[in-house]
Order: C-alpha cells, then sequence, then structure tokens
C-alpha cells in the first residue's frame, strides 16, 4: 500500500529538521504497534543525512558493533577501535555533530530498559552537556506506550524534561480511511467501510495487510481475518503480552468482560473475584487502552462512567477472538467466521456509533461531543454535539437501518435534557449506514 496522509506530521517534522540546524533538538514519537511510526520517520528525512538505529534485545556489545557500523555506512563516520557500550557510541555521534548536521533516529528506545537501563542515565548525562554545542536532530520512538510514557514523564527518570518536541501518532481519520478504500474498491458499500473500521481503527498496518491481500469489501475482510494464517489471530497477544507482563492474564480477563458488554467495575468485580480497582486503573492511565465513557452535562465526580475499549480491533479481538482460542487451536476457522457473522450485526451498532462521534469531532465546526443516559440507565440518546460559542446542539439517533429511528423519540429524550440546552439551538438528526 502507498504511503498515505500524516501531512500534518510531516510538517511538523520538517519545522523540527529546520530548527535543529542551528540548535540542538530532542524529539520523542509515541504510538501504539502497528501506527506507521517508522515509515513516517523514514519518509521525512529520506533525503536528509541521517543515522536509523533499531534497538532490539540483544547485548549492548552486539548492538553497539552493529550501531558502529550503520553509523560508518550512513554518517561516513570512523570509528576506530571496538566499542561496547552505547555510552561511548553516542558520544561519538554527538562529537561528530558539533561540526555535522544530521538526524539521529533510535527506533523503540524503550528497549533499552532490557539492554542496560543505565543508558537512560548515560544520554541524559551527554545530552546535557553537549546540547549547547552541536547541530543535531536527535529522535526517538517506541511501541510500549507505557514505558515510553515512564521514561519521559515520570519525575524521577533521568530523561524527563529533556524533549523539545512530542508527536503522538494517532490512526488516520475517517476520511483517509474512506480514501484508501475507494483507491482499492470504487464501488465499496457501507457495510465494508463500517467493517474496515471496526477491523483497524484507522491503523495503517492493519489496513495495509488488508488491501494488500485484496480483502476490500466485508466478506473478504472477515475471511482474511479468520484464516489460518491470519496475523490479526494472535495480534492482541502480540501487542500486550509485552506491555502487561505477568500480570497479562488478569488483564486480558477484564478487557475481555469489558468487550462483552461488562462497563461497569462492579460488574467486572464480581465475575473476576476480586477488586478491579487498581487494574482498571492501570489500564487507563498507564496503558491508554481504555476510557471512562461519561454521559454529556455529568459532573467530574460521577459515577456512572461505563468502560470501553477503546482501540477498534483490540474491543473486536477481544470481543470475538480471545474468547474463542479453543477453535482457533482446533483449527475451526470455519467456525470461528460464521460466529462473528452471526453476532457481527448486532456488535457493529455500538461501533457505528462510535463511527459517527469520530465522524462529528473531524468534520462538523463543535467544541464537545459524547452520548447521554439518565441515573436509570434509560433515555439514551446515541450523540450529543455541542459549540459553546455559537450555542448549538445536535442531539442524533443512530441505527444501522434507518428505518428504525424514531425522531419523535429522539425529541421527548432531548427534551430531558431541556435545562442543560436551554442557551442552545437544538437540531435533531437521524444517522444510518446511508449517511457513513
Amino acid at each position: 500500500m502507498e504511503f498515505y496522509d500524516r501531512q500534518n506530521e510531516l510538517e511538523t517534522l520538517a519545522k523540527i529538521e529546520a530548527q535543529s540546524t542551528e540548535n540542538a533538538c530532542f524529539s520523542v514519537m509515541i504510538g501504539r504497534r502497528r501506527i506507521g511510526k517508522t515509515a513516517l520517520l523514514l519518509r521525512s528525512f529520506e533525503k536528509e543525512k541521517m543515522l536509523y538505529l533499531f534497538v532490539s534485545r540483544n547485548s549492548e556489545a552486539m548492538l553497539c558493533s552493529q550501531f558502529q557500523q550503520q553509523a560508518t555506512k550512513d554518517l561516513g563516520l570512523q570509528i576506530y577501535g571496538t566499542i561496547s557500550n552505547f555510552r561511548d557510541l553516542f558520544e561519538q555521534l554527538l562529537m561528530f555533530a558539533e561540526n555535522n548536521h544530521f538526524t539521529l533516529i533510535i527506533d523503540e528506545f524503550q528497549e533499552f530498559e532490557h539492554v542496560n537501563s543505565a543508558i537512560f542515565s548515560d544520554i541524559q548525562n551527554l545530552w546535557d552537556r553537549y546540547k549547547d554545542k552541536i547541530r543535531l536532530n536527535f529522535i526517538v520512538c517506541g511501541s510500549i506506550y507505557s514505558l515510553m510514557m515512564k521514561i519521559f514523564e515520570n519525575k524521577k527518570e533521568p530523561l524527563f524534561g529533556r524533549l523539545t518536541s512530542k508527536i503522538t501518532l494517532k490512526p488516520f481519520t475517517i476520511s483517509v480511511i474512506k480514501n484508501i478504500l475507494q483507491d482499492y474498491n470504487s464501488n465499496y458499500t457501507a457495510e465494508d467501510l463500517l467493517f474496515l473500521y471496526t477491523l483497524t481503527s484507522g491503523v495503517p498496518q492493519y489496513i495495509a495487510l488488508l488491501m494488500n491481500a485484496g480483502a476490500t469489501n466485508f466478506t473478504k475482510m472477515l475471511d482474511f481475518t479468520t484464516r489460518s494464517d491470519s496475523p490479526f489471530l494472535s495480534e492482541g497477544k502480540d501487542l500486550l503480552v509485552s506491555e502487561f507482563g505477568r500480570d497479562y492474564s488478569v488483564y486480558f480477563s477484564i478487557l475481555q468482560l469489558i468487550a462483552a458488554g461488562k462497563n461497569t467495575q462492579s460488574e467486572i468485580d464480581s465475575i473476576i473475584g476480586k477488586n478491579t480497582g487498581a487494574y482498571l486503573a492501570n489500564l487507563e492511565n498507564q496503558y491508554s487502552l481504555i476510557v471512562k465513557n461519561k454521559p454529556m452535562f455529568a459532573k467530574p465526580e460521577s459515577r456512572k462512567a461505563r468502560w470501553i475499549i477503546d482501540d477498534n480491533f483490540l474491543r473486536f479481538w477481544f470481543r470475538f477472538i480471545y474468547p474463542n482460542q479453543t477453535l482457533i487451536e482446533m483449527g475451526k476457522f470455519e467456525m470461528l467466521k460464521n460466529y462473528i457473522s452471526d453476532n457481527y450485526e448486532q456488535y457493529s451498532g455500538l461501533i457505528l456509533e462510535k463511527y459517527f462521534r469520530q465522524k462529528y469531532s473531524e468534520e462538523k465546526n463543535i467544541t464537545s461531543i459524547g452520548n447521554f443516559w439518565d441515573s436509570k440507565g434509560e433515555n439514551e440518546i446515541d450523540l450529543i454535539a455541542l459549540n459553546d460559542f455559537e450555542k448549538t446542539a445536535i442531539a442524533a439517533e443512530i441505527k444501522r437501518n434507518a428505518k428504525k429511528i424514531n425522531l419523535q423519540e429522539l425529541a421527548i429524550k432531548a427534551d430531558c435534557l431541556k435545562n442543560k440546552l436551554l442557551k442552545y439551538n437544538v437540531s435533531l438528526e437521524a444517522l444510518s449506514m446511508n449517511e457513513m
């Protein structure tokens, strides 16, 4: 698949590159695995003098040997003798930057934690010594979100406060997802688009896997997802086991329950059999995998929150793939495909709601967006979008089938919020797959 979008990020990286010709810059790029960090960085600096280093879980001496060879090849930097620790290699690169401007990219930066955790202190010490006399565009990126946040945002860590720029790479927008699908299937249907959004949430590598395999409609996407060699079958484990460590089974159980609709702590606690508050807090704050969905206008201390998995793919994986590991182990892929097919329509209704909330966030002139339910869990409104400057509001009912939308019932529900919407000019909308 060709390179799509990322214009804003490319412009930001170009500005950082220009600044680094005068002053040393230290940037970090953070994003989930498969989001396209490496591809973006390599494309951005493909015409510049650049050294790209990938940190694998190897011995420090072995890594330094590889890095030394790469520095000679890409920068023409001759380092005589054998360097067996990263501190010495990094200092050589900083000394080189005193008279030569270049970009240094270190990928999977968090893996230094497993190679030699003292490397972070070495980088901090050398950066503080050299930064005012070098012209270096230093960029690090990583995929294990919790470790990257710890390295740069924990006040106790040596690299805290050293960054000059932070870029968080997010999935493609809905408009880009539609453009890609249009390029590969000009006759795509709303069902095709919804399933692509459900499976990928705009994560570039997932979209590329499907498009490159010719899986450009619902049936082919489902076939690809459930065939024996599908990378999607093990993707959840591949992504998260290294994040969670030895506690992964508890976290997986919680995520499976949330994906199945058990979205309050009391429900989760009763099934898990213990207080899961600390795990939920970690999933929200440390791993950024779940979010509290509170009804619009709820007070900050409100306990009406419902937990949801924010990432569409992981929500799908924990709903359909992880609970059916036995089918996969037994090679019953057709049964797995039929199970997903039988339950998908009901499941995708909630994803369609998320789709329109994201679409309106990206395309409408609004200041806040969400949904609403009352204290009894009733009078639900699928979408409420506000413009606090122009005092306009949209209340929408969202259904896969437009014929099932009742705007009169929506008006009654919206009337329950008249005290909250008194100052707004409210319009009611019906959103179905016809409006995708």
